[in-house]
């Protein structure tokens, strides 16, 4: 008995440490993005656990339950990894986050209506570790006008041009929409098509002659003589002229050559004084009858009382008793 009881004694000591050993052994299930293991663990909680296995967790990672929970047998933690995500929705691109193990997960996960909806990446795809550039054009009522007619669609296309096909009309030659065809079909959007037709025009235009005066000292001041008459050149344009649903635009001028140069209409304009020292008495216009002999038509007015007052400061008044040529005139 006595040989027996230290032996007893290791025994019990020993199955006492197996039990405790065992109580704090707990069998887990860990995921990390879907793969899964089985393994055994005396960490307290959550976070020990994945220290222990050596998982480091990033700022846009998840876990469930959150670390810091305690952890009991049968437990199951999933750790899912964020991925980075350039998505565009609607020409609205975004920087996003997901922890979605694939595309239909990820527009889930960020509220984004996929019902409809082109996607550039199937909606079945993985998404990586490194991330994905996902285009989203989400599905859109709009009505497309054309030739007096409406029609209201569903699209998820891309650009005007594309709904205005998808609604059956064609756009022919120079035909186009408003909005233009290349922007982006906004939901409930009125996207018209206008009817173009153009054609070009020729026609001959006049050219403006210039003025040129040209001082004369041999014209007395205030005498103009035309010497030579201005013509009009022409010029010959063609127009573009369009109209857009049946109302004519404004034309655009496409090529412009001159015919004909304009000729210059060229005037004399006279500079000389009409003053005679000696002569400046007498009245102008009594002179100018005088020496005109009462025939107004005979010269100019300028000419004749120049005339005139040449003739005065040689004998004076006395040739023309009758002319009115007194101080007072």
């Amino acid at each position: 008995m006595r040989r027996l009881l230290p032996q007893a004694l290791v025994v019990i000591a020993l199955a006492g440490g197996t039990w405790a050993f065992l109580a704090h052994d707990k069998a887990v299930r860990l995921s990390v993005d879907g793969r899964q293991r089985t393994l055994h663990s005396f960490a307290g909680d959550t976070g020990e656990l994945l220290d222990d296995e050596g998982v480091r967790l990033g700022p846009h990672d998840a876990v469930d339950p959150v670390p810091g929970r305690p952890l009991a047998h049968g437990d199951r933690i999933a750790v899912r990894r964020g991925k980075p995500l350039d998505l565009t929705v609607d020409t609205e691109r975004r920087a996003r986050w997901t922890t979605a193990a694939t595309v239909r997960g990820a527009l889930r996960e960020l509220r984004v209506p996929a019902e409809g909806a082109y996607l550039s990446v199937p909606h079945w795809a993985g998404i990586p570790r490194s991330g994905l550039v996902l285009e989203v054009r989400t599905e859109r009522t709009v009505t497309v006008t054309a030739d007096g007619r409406e029609r209201t669609l569903r699209t998820n296309a891309g650009t005007v041009r594309d709904a205005v096909a998808e609604a059956g009309v064609v756009l022919r030659g120079p035909d186009t929409t408003f909005p233009p065809p290349d922007t982006f079909p906004r939901d409930r959007g009125v996207l018209r098509v206008l009817r173009v037709r153009g054609e070009r025009r020729v026609r001959e235009e006049p050219i403006p002659y210039p003025a040129v005066r040209r001082a004369d000292p041999v014209l007395l001041r205030g005498a103009e003589v035309i010497v030579q008459a201005g013509v009009s050149g022409v010029r010959r344009v063609t127009y573009a002229v369009r109209t857009v649903d049946g109302v004519r635009q404004r034309p655009r001028v496409l090529r412009s050559e001159t015919v004909r140069e304009p000729v210059p209409r060229i005037v004399r304009v006279g500079t000389r004084s009409a003053r005679v020292p000696g002569a400046d008495g007498p009245h102008r216009a009594a002179m100018a009858r005088c020496v005109s002999a009462g025939r107004p038509r005979y010269a100019p007015l300028g000419d004749r009382t120049f005339g005139a007052r040449k003739l005065y400061v040689q004998p004076g008044a006395l040739p023309w008793p009758d002319c009115g040529l007194g101080p007072n005139e």
